[in-house]
C-alpha cells in the first residue's frame, strides 16, 4: 500500500461541497467514507462545506443553503461538489459555474438505485444530466462509472476522469481454518442484494457457518422488514445477526474477525467494502457488478449478478474446499500490498482540480 499523506501546504485551497452529516454514525455509506477519506488526504488547505438537506431530493430550503454556500466560493476557486448534492441541483450549480471551476464527484448514477420507480429515475437522470454537462469537469469513483456516465448523459470523454477510492492501511487478520465467519457490510437496501445473500446461505444451512450483515436497518425499512423475515422462514436466525450500522472501531472488529466478505450487490459502482477487507487481507465473494472487478483484482472470486444457485455454489466450495480457501486467502495478502491509499486518490483529483 502507498504512503499515508503528506503534511498538508500552504497552496490554493480545496472547496468541497458534502452533504451534511458524512460522520455521522447512524448512516454511514461508501460515498461518506469516500469524502472524508480524500479530504483527509489532501496535500493543500480544504474548506469542507456541508450542507444539510434531503438529498437527492432536495427541498426549496436545501437548494437555498446550496446557493448560499456557492456564493460564499471566491471567484476563480475551484469547487468539488459531490454527486448527491449537485446532481440534484443543476438549476443551482448552472448559477455559479460561470464564475467558480465546479468538479462533480459522482458515486454512483442517481438513477441507478435498485427499486426505484421508473418516473423517480427519470427525473433524477434528467437532473444528473443537467448538472454534469454544466460541470466543468466530472469524476468518477471507477473506469465502469465513467463509461456509465459517458452512455447515459452523452458526455464528451475528456470531460470526464477517474479517482478511484484509496484505503487506509489495517493489520491482517487471523483466518479461522475452516473460514466459517462470514460478514456482509452494507445497508439493507435491494441494490446491495442481502435478500439473495440469504437464499444462497439457505442452499447450504448444512454446512457450519455464521454471518454478520453490518448496515443501516432504516434506509428501506419494507426491504429490511423482507430480508428479516426470510431469515425467519429459512431458520436462520440463530445463524444471522444484523448488527445495524457500524463504524470506526465497531467496524474494525467486524473486519478483523471475518474470514469471508460477500458482497452480493445488484449495482456498485466499485465496492469500498472490497478494498477495505482485502486491506486487512480477507478473502471476497463478489457479485460482478459495475466496478466491483476494479477494486477486487485478482484478490477474490466473481459470481454472476443476481444469481442466487451461482452465490451458493461459491460459498459451498468456500466453506468444504480447504484448497480454495487456501488459494483465496494467498490471492487476498497479494491483493492488499498493491492498493492505493487516500493521497493516491487525492493526487488524482488535484489533478482535475487545478
Amino acid at each position: 500500500m502507498t504512503a499515508p499523506a503528506p503534511p498538508r501546504t500552504t497552496g490554493r485551497a480545496v472547496h468541497v461541497v458534502v452533504p451534511a452529516g458524512i460522520d455521522d454514525p447512524r448512516s454511514p455509506s461508501g460515498g461518506n467514507r469516500y469524502d472524508r477519506g480524500v479530504c483527509a488526504a489532501f496535500d493543500r488547505p480544504v474548506r469542507e462545506i456541508a450542507v444539510a438537506g434531503g438529498w437527492p431530493d432536495p427541498d426549496r430550503a436545501a437548494l437555498e443553503r446550496l446557493d448560499a454556500a456557492l456564493t460564499g466560493v471566491p471567484d476563480g476557486a475551484s469547487v468539488l461538489l459531490d454527486g448527491l448534492v449537485a446532481c440534484a441541483a443543476p438549476g443551482v450549480l448552472a448559477r455559479h459555474t460561470g464564475r467558480v471551476r465546479a468538479v462533480v464527484l459522482v458515486h454512483l448514477p442517481l438513477g441507478d438505485e435498485h427499486g426505484l420507480a421508473a418516473a423517480v429515475v427519470a427525473d433524477r437522470r434528467g437532473r444528473e444530466r443537467a448538472a454534469l454537462h454544466a460541470a466543468a469537469a466530472v469524476v468518477t469513483t471507477s473506469r465502469w462509472t465513467a463509461r456509465r456516465v459517458v452512455r447515459l448523459h452523452q458526455l464528451p470523454l475528456a470531460r470526464v476522469h477517474v479517482a478511484s477510492p484509496g484505503v487506509d492501511p489495517a493489520p491482517m487478520t487471523s483466518a479461522h481454518p475452516a473460514g466459517t465467519r462470514l460478514l456482509a457490510v452494507g445497508a439493507l437496501t435491494p441494490t446491495k442484494g442481502h435478500d439473495l445473500l440469504v437464499e444462497a446461505l439457505a442452499r447450504v444451512a448444512d454446512r457450519e457457518w455464521t454471518l454478520r450483515l453490518a448496515g443501516p436497518l432504516d434506509r428501506d425499512p419494507a426491504h429490511a422488514a423482507a430480508v428479516r423475515a426470510a431469515v425467519d422462514r429459512h431458520g436462520l436466525a440463530g445463524r444471522i445477526t444484523l448488527t445495524g450500522p457500524l463504524t470506526g472501531p465497531a467496524l474494525d472488529a467486524a473486519y478483523t474477525s471475518a474470514d469471508l466478505l460477500v458482497l452480493p450487490s445488484r449495482t456498485e459502482s466499485y465496492g469500498m467494502v472490497v478494498t477495505e477487507a482485502l486491506a486487512r487481507a480477507v478473502p471476497v465473494i463478489a457479485a460482478a457488478v459495475g466496478g466491483v472487478s476494479e477494486a477486487l483484482g485478482d484478490g477474490g472470486l466473481l459470481v454472476d449478478p443476481g444469481d442466487q444457485d451461482a452465490l451458493a455454489g461459491a460459498l459451498r466450495s468456500w466453506l468444504t474446499d480447504p484448497g480454495m480457501r487456501a488459494d483465496l486467502r494467498a490471492a487476498a495478502r497479494d491483493r492488499r500490498d498493491r492498493l492505493d491509499g487516500w493521497a493516491d486518490t487525492a493526487r488524482a483529483l488535484c489533478a482535475v482540480l487545478p
